[in-house]
């Protein structure tokens, strides 16, 4: 399918038919990312899936992560009240 692309204020846009929208679940937000030269657009619902897997190889090719934000409130703990 060829669909032109279209000025949306400062940006650009594309009509993508409604028949399209409801076969590929799309709802109110999408994934866009770059495979190769091609912009490919997929539906955001399951965005996380896989993300498990992906971070449990992470962590036995590399051990677990550092925290990239320092405990700040750890020395601060024992003075709040529950």
């Amino acid at each position: 399918m060829e669909t032109n692309i279209i000025n949306v204020g400062n940006s650009k846009g594309i009509i993508i038919p409604a028949k399209l929208l409801k076969i590929f679940g799309f709802e109110n937000t999408v994934n866009i990312e770059i495979q190769g030269d091609s912009l490919v657009i997929s539906s955001s619902k399951n965005s996380r899936l896989g993300w498990e897997d992906l971070i449990k190889k992470e962590m036995d090719t590399n051990g677990p992560s550092k925290s990239l934000l320092p405990d700040f409130f750890d020395d601060e703990k024992d003075e709040w009240t529950w």
